[in-house]
């Protein structure tokens, strides 16, 4: 269409928006026979549904434009939002699926583009009949009498549909959505706590806002709302104290006054009832969160809350009992109420999400992890012993149950139980209970050697919670060992009680079984066992002969020791983190002859750990790891010769990255390292060559590092020496390239010793190039037969 058409419909459209009634005209005519179409065309139905949504969001986009001829923003938004919301209630179900989404997207739209303005015209109205009724609200009741109804249930039911069509169907997690909703989720969880007592079909799209909200929102954010509806916390404003929910006559509920109960009995029954309810819609709520793990993460939550309660009830409190002030006693009060509150909700949690509340090996840790902190912090004693050594004997009996083949485990999950040993050491040092002692050594010995080691109190726990018979080991109902082979933590054995436990980890090893059969849990025959557990003896001579002597049955390929190879390799990645230098020398070389015999299974370990490093270690300890890592690497390329070509891509790769690192060390660490690869490639370097000619030109170039740049010249003086004659073979594409970045260096460059790399690789260059040119002349005899 001509411009002056577009401007005049443009005009005529607006006007006809800023009338009363203006926004439904404007839609209904835009959007008008689009449905019946829909209906009419069958099989290309959805290519048309496809059109009417996007029609849909097409006008909505529009309505959320202020046109030129409003004379201010505030006054269209003000004529415009509430027309918006009224399509919400269109009852019409021909059209109402249209006319929600357009009030949907415009909603939305305005709420990114103007949120101050969206939230004053749009959100508040649109959750006025909550908020009226909220905690936080001011209200006049002094001048309503009991029974008055505050918010009628025609209006209650909209507005929970309301809130459905906009938050839930829209599905826009931004932070002025999830905080206005926020602001009401208390009453609407109320509402939800009614509805599920009685018959209401508020039920349902309360239970949908709700789960929408702690599916979108962050993790902390979800965890406090829930602490919030518990009453933990005052973060979500609930329901008034003086409003009621009564049911409605049409299936939902109205929100009314409450009369006030003169019987203190009575009161007291009803605030106990409707906690009562609360805890157990919270917990049928969670109910519904233990795929995204959200159930398990606030039941941890609500553990490390008991713990902080019960330290702080066993703390002396002199005010109550020499009498103290009337705000101390109702400080006192509160607290009591709190620790009963959270009582009730892990009871409620674990009778009603317990058996599937955990899914991964994460929150197992944490869960184990709070138990045993509050066994350390505040043993058995008192009334509640019994109580107590019930839970601990729960928790460490799950400890060896996950040890035992309850779950497969990995080697990762090996690395997130080790957070469990300081624990589980300082509790074998000062819980009272004997057997308990020892039965925390043990699960430590267990894990830190991943299972290498398993004492037999460990295997009769797990028989226990698993309900096995004795002697069947860790030994999973499949038939498949429990776990699998992982990396043994040096933590836990640097105290002078790591003797007394490791000397009884060995023997309790070492003890005969049921048959002469190996057991499931102890994998490794007892010399083998002893080994692995001296890899990690606190005297480094100790250590690091336990290490060589791993590495000698490697070389002399020792049936037992190769079937250990996975756990092995993590044994000597772990002393590769030692700090001294004749362990992880030690270990280096342990790990160097494993991969030059096993380069399929080890190289991508290797490779994986290399590029990256442990969660949680600081910067500097990581790079040096990796420096480390390298070493092995190159050690393996130098067993493996011609062999290292089929994994030359992974190397190269890993190299590279490794030269971008943030860590100037580990930047010339992987130059040197990828030099010296492609001097052992030679010819077979192929494609890559240009993806290592211009890291190495970018480096030499701009790193601000006189080491880094060192480091990349001497990679071209490595490749140089390998290539050897068939430089202009191989380089042929890049050769100029690096003449040219030789000449830079040696011209350009600050660093003395960089230069002089760059001039030995420009007379490296010349002897090639030379040889080529002007090959060496030879005297021949011939001897020429003339016909």
């Amino acid at each position: 269409a001509p411009a002056w058409l577009r401007r005049l419909c443009g005009h005529l459209l607006s006007e006809r928006l800023l009338r009363p009634g203006g926004v439904q005209a404007v839609v209904r005519g835009v959007l008008e026979g689009t449905d019946s179409e829909w209906g009419a065309l069958g099989g290309a139905g959805t290519e048309a549904a496809a059109l009417d949504w996007r029609k849909c969001d097409a006008v909505g986009k529009i309505l959320a434009a202020c046109p030129q001829q409003c004379l201010s923003l505030e006054d269209y938004y003000r004529q415009v939002c509430p027309q918006v919301l009224d399509l919400l209630h269109i009852q019409d179900k021909v059209a109402a699926r249209q006319f929600q989404r357009v009030a949907t997207t415009t909603l939305l739209t305005m709420a990114r583009e103007q949120p101050q303005l969206a939230e004053r015209h749009l959100l508040q109205p649109l959750l006025a009949p909550l908020r009226r009724c909220s905690e936080a609200a001011e209200l006049a009741l002094e001048d309503l009498t009991a029974g008055a109804v505050l918010v009628p249930e025609a209006e209650l039911g909209s507005c929970v549909e309301d809130i459905l069509k906009v938050y839930v169907v829209g599905n826009d997690s931004s932070s002025l959505l999830l905080g206005s909703l926020q602001s009401v989720l208390g009453v609407v969880f109320s509402l939800y706590s009614f509805a599920k007592q009685n018959v209401s079909y508020l039920r349902s799209p309360c239970q949908d806002i709700l789960l929408w909200f702690l599916e979108k929102a962050e993790r902390e954010q979800s965890l406090a709302v829930l602490e919030g509806l518990a009453r933990l916390s005052s973060l979500v404003p609930t329901l008034h104290p003086q409003c009621q929910l009564r049911v409605g006559s049409e299936g939902g509920a109205a929100i009314v006054v409450g009369e006030t109960i003169s019987d203190e009995d009575e009161a007291l029954y009803q605030k106990i009832s409707l906690e009562q309810c609360h805890v157990e819609s919270l917990v049928e709520l969670l109910s519904h969160c233990q795929k995204s793990g959200l159930a398990g993460d606030f039941f941890i939550h609500c553990l490390k809350e008991l713990t902080q309660v019960a330290a702080q009830d066993e703390a002396p409190n002199p005010s109550v009992e020499h009498g103290g002030s009337l705000l101390e006693l109702e400080q006192y009060q509160a607290r009591q109420g709190r620790k009963l509150l959270v009582l009730q909700l892990v009871a409620a949690l674990c009778e009603g999400v317990s058996d599937t509340v955990f899914t991964d090996i994460e929150q197992v840790q944490e869960f184990l992890a709070a138990v045993l902190h509050r066994a350390c912090a505040h043993p058995a004693q008192g009334p509640g012993a019994a109580a107590e050594a019930q839970t601990l004997a729960m928790a460490m009996g799950l400890v060896a149950a996950v040890l035992g083949g309850a779950v497969q485990l990995k080697s990762s999950d090996f690395a997130v139980l080790k957070r469990l040993v300081p624990l589980l050491e300082e509790l074998s040092r000062t819980y009272p209970e004997p057997l308990t002692q020892e039965l925390a050594s043990d699960l430590r010995i267990a894990i830190c050697t991943h299972g290498a080691c398993s004492p037999g109190t460990v295997g009769t726990a797990a028989d226990a919670v698993l309900g096995r018979k004795p002697g069947r080991g860790a030994q999973s109902p499949a038939g498949v060992p429990g776990r699998a082979p992982g990396p043994p933590s040096p933590h836990g054995h640097g105290s002078p009680e790591a003797h007394g436990d490791r000397s009884k980890g060995q023997s309790a090893c070492r003890e005969p079984g049921a048959s002469a059969a190996p057991r499931a849990d102890s994998p490794a025959p007892a010399g083998l066992q002893e080994l692995l557990v001296s890899a990690y003896d606190p005297q480094p001579p100790s250590r690091a002969a336990a290490l060589r002597r791993l590495a000698s049955l490697v070389t002399q390929r020792d049936p037992e020791a190769l079937q250990l190879q996975e756990k092995l390799l993590q044994v000597f990645l772990e002393n590769v983190q030692h700090e001294d230098a004749f362990v992880y020398l030690s270990a280096i070389q342990g790990v160097a002859l494993l991969s030059s015999e096993y380069p399929e299974r080890i190289l991508p370990v290797l490779l994986a750990q290399y590029e990256c490093p442990a969660q949680g270690t600081e910067d500097a300890v990581a790079a040096v790891t990796r420096m480390k890592l390298g070493e092995v690497l190159m050690r393996v390329t130098r067993a493996l010769g011609d062999m290292v070509f089929q994994h030359r891509e992974p190397l190269i790769r890993a190299f590279l990255r490794g030269a971008r690192d943030p860590d100037s060390a580990l930047r010339a660490s992987s130059l040197s390292n990828l030099g010296e690869l492609c001097q052992h490639l030679g010819f077979q370097l192929g494609s890559i060559i240009q993806e290592v000619t211009c890291c190495v030109t970018a480096i030499a170039r701009t790193d601000p590092e006189a080491e880094v740049r060192r480091a990349a010249v001497h990679v071209v003086v490595l490749l140089l020496r390998g290539l050897s004659e068939k430089v202009t073979e191989v380089l042929q594409d890049v050769l100029r390239d690096l003449y040219r970045l030789l000449k830079h260096v040696a011209t350009a460059e600050r660093d003395t010793a960089t230069v002089l790399q760059a001039q030995l690789a420009l007379e490296e260059l010349d002897t090639a190039v030379r040889r080529v040119l002007f090959p060496p002349q030879t005297l021949e005899k011939k001897i020429v037969v003339l016909p």
